[in-house]
C-alpha cells in the first residue's frame, strides 16, 4: 500500500491499479484474482512487507493455483508505511524470498542493491511464473490515502468500487 502514491505519480495506464485501501493485506490474492481471471495478461503485484506478513497464507494459495502470470514484488521497508510507518513485527530481519521457496516459489530472489534489482528485473518479467522478490527500500513518508476530490493525484481520488469498475471497463474495453 505504500506504493500507492509513488506509483500514481509515474503512471497513469488504465490497467494500473493502485486501490487496495479498506483491504490491507489483500493486494497479493487480488492480484492472484487478476491474474486467474486474465491468463493471457503479465499481472505485477507491489506488496508492502507489513501487508505481506498480514497475509502470508496467500503466498501458498499463489502456488497452488498454478497462476503463470503473476509477479509479486514485496517491498521491504520494515514499516507498515501507509498507516505512519509503525514497525513491522520481524521488520528487516524476515527473508521474504525464503518464505516464497518454503510456500513453493521456484522463482524467488531477495535483493537489497538496488543495481542489482533494476539488472534482474527483465528476468523476473520474463518466462513462466509465479516469480516472488523482496527488495528492500529505504521508508517514505506519505500519509495515509483518502479519496477525496482534493486528492493531488487523480489516480487516487475514485474509491475502490469506482476504481474497480474502471479497471474492469480496461480489461474487457
Amino acid at each position: 500500500m505504500g506504493a500507492v502514491r509513488p506509483w500514481g505519480e509515474i503512471s497513469t495506464h488504465p490497467l494500473d491499479f493502485a486501490s487496495v485501501d479498506s483491504a490491507m493485506g489483500h493486494a497479493a490474492d487480488f492480484a492472484l484474482g487478476l491474474a486467474l481471471a486474465q491468463p493471457d495478461k503479465r499481472v505485477i503485484c507491489l506488496n508492502g512487507d507489513g501487508s505481506m506478513l498480514m497475509c502470508l497464507g496467500t503466498l501458498v494459495t499463489i502456488v497452488a493455483s498454478g497462476a503463470r502470470n503473476l509477479v509479486l514484488i514485496v517491498m521491504q521497508n520494515g514499516t507498515y508505511e501507509i498507516t505512519g510507518n509503525q514497525p513491522v513485527p520481524g521488520g528487516l530481519e524476515l527473508d521474504y524470498a525464503t518464505v516464497a521457496r518454503g510456500c513453493g516459489f521456484r522463482r524467488a530472489a531477495s535483493f537489497s542493491d538496488p543495481e542489482e534489482y533494476a539488472r534482474a528485473v527483465p528476468a523476473l518479467l520474463d518466462g513462466d511464473g509465479p516469480v516472488f522478490a523482496s527488495v528492500l527500500v529505504h521508508a517514505g513518508h506519505d500519509t495515509p490515502l483518502r479519496r477525496a476530490p482534493d486528492e493531488p493525484l487523480p489516480y487516487l481520488r475514485p474509491s475502490l468500487g469506482e476504481s474497480a469498475h474502471m479497471l474492469r471497463l480496461a480489461l474487457t474495453g
